[in-house]
């Protein structure tokens, strides 16, 4: 909206940068340009503001297929005005020279004419395709035709408008439909899901399986090692008891042949004893045969004396004495 203020009776117009400003005075232009800023006369000024800008207009309509269903077609033009002056000429965009506003909507009268247009050529398109080609190409090939439709429309290009893009943003059937329509790709989905979870199951129970062949390899190579222990323990426990008794048998046989010749040494040095006592014995009564009775009395007396025990006092009476005296008085001859 242009900017407008009084001043003695004078009007001041200030225009944006993306509008543009078409002035007549007396039905000769006496201004005619983008971002105008000039004075006027209300009472003799015509006024007209034409957007230069990029314009976006948003639709929403509804189609029926070749089947006979309902699709919403929800689509953005994108146009421009080009020639300002045919604009002008065609629809009403004249601003009040007091406020600088529109005196009616031509914005909403472009709007009605690109929405009923596109629409036109997005139904005839539809209207020969099926719901599910619609669906599944239906946007690019409503896109393409709205697109040609308005680019070759004679009425857009003799009201200066130009169409710069079309997007479709949806094409869609009645929730119902939809819904039926979503039933196989979920029941597929679905399918998909369970043969992944059937699958990741086996896979679980193919990895269990391994898991216990393994465990129970292991046990067996356990059970296998544990019995050859055991045999290597016993044939080691049959070495030791071998051995010892090896061991035990070498010291009973050099025990014995110790006792052997220790019995024997004692033999033989019992024997030697036995001779030299023998010899002894001869010897000593051979001295004793050649000995006198005085000197055989007075040995035996030697030997009682040592085997006797331990007088403390000998009492010796007369008697004793007399004879004892008289038989040592008396010579070797007379005993």
């Amino acid at each position: 909206m242009a900017d407008i203020t009084r001043r003695f009776g004078f009007r001041h117009l200030r225009a944006a940068p993306t509008a543009h400003i078409r002035h007549l005075r007396g039905g000769i232009p006496a201004h005619d340009g983008t971002g105008l800023a000039f004075w006027f006369r209300p009472l003799t000024a015509a006024l007209s503001e034409v957007p230069a800008d990029d314009r976006e207009l948003a639709m929403l309509f509804h189609a029926r297929t070749a089947d006979f269903q309902d699709v919403t077609v929800q689509a953005t033009v994108t146009f421009r005005i080009t020639d300002p002056a045919v604009a002008a000429a065609r629809v009403d965009f004249s601003i009040d020279p007091d406020t600088g506003s529109w005196r009616s909507a031509p914005l909403d009268q472009l709007g009605t004419l690109l929405t009923e247009t596109a629409q036109q050529h997005a139904l005839d398109l539809l209207a020969r395709t099926p719901l599910a080609a619609a669906l599944t190409d239906g946007v690019a090939a409503v896109r393409d035709r709205v697109t040609t439709g308005l680019t070759a429309d004679p009425r857009l290009a003799e009201t200066g408008l130009a169409v710069i893009a079309v997007r479709v943003v949806a094409l869609r059937p009645e929730p119902e439909v939809e819904r039926a329509l979503r039933t196989p790709a979920r029941e597929l989905v679905q399918q998909e899901a369970d043969r992944a979870t059937y699958e990741r199951r086996a896979v679980a129970v193919e990895r269990e399986r391994a898991i216990a062949e393994n465990e129970l390899g292991s046990r067996i190579e356990l059970a296998r090692r544990e019995e050859q222990l055991l045999a290597q323990q016993g044939a080691n426990a049959r070495l030791q008891a071998e051995e010892a008794a090896a061991a035990d048998r070498v010291s009973t046989e050099a025990e014995a042949t110790r006792r052997t010749r220790l019995a024997e040494a004692e033999a033989q040095a019992t024997g030697m004893l036995g001779e030299a006592k023998a010899t002894a014995e001869a010897a000593w009564l051979t001295a004793h045969q050649q000995a006198d009775p005085a000197t055989l009395r007075a040995l035996a007396l030697i030997r009682l004396a040592e085997h006797l025990p331990r007088i403390d006092s000998v009492t010796l009476t007369p008697d004793l004495l007399t004879g004892l005296l008289a038989r040592l008085g008396a010579g070797p001859g007379e005993s």
